[in-house]
């Protein structure tokens, strides 16, 4: 049986999102880690308006809403705000396919005007309030 992943979220110098640390060793992690995911939010140009919304800034966490009936892809994954009130996008469609279903998303980094990187990681994980 794998340890449970443990991160802390840690606020980038320049305030534009956070970095990852391994809570129990204190090393950084690195977003090509095999444990997790981060993502570029795809659609996120459709959706300028949510996207800049407070309730997706980095370190918030967010919902993983599945979409069987979405005409153009019954397996698509909306991203959306934790109270489920503004979609900002999906998960990549070649992602999809990695993922349990059951994940936890957090908001990571804005990325421009109109982008959003999010953190995916397993169900049962930890990753703790932002470090100031």
């Amino acid at each position: 049986m794998s340890e449970r992943l443990r991160l802390w979220l840690e606020r980038d110098r320049r305030g534009a999102g956070y970095h990852l640390r391994d809570a129990a060793s204190g090393e950084r992690v690195d977003s090509d880690d095999p444990r997790l995911r981060v993502i570029a939010v795809a659609g996120v140009s459709f959706r300028p308006e949510a996207v800049s919304d407070s309730s997706f800034d980095p370190g918030a966490r967010l919902a993983l809403v599945p979409e069987p009936e979405n005409a153009h892809d019954p397996n698509a994954i909306g991203i959306w705000n934790a109270e489920r009130t503004l979609q900002a996008g999906y998960v990549p469609r070649d992602t999809v396919a990695e993922l349990a279903g059951d994940e936890l998303a957090v908001s990571l980094w804005r990325a421009g005007a109109d982008g959003l990187r999010v953190l995916l990681v397993p169900s049962g994980s930890w990753v703790g309030k932002p470090r100031r």
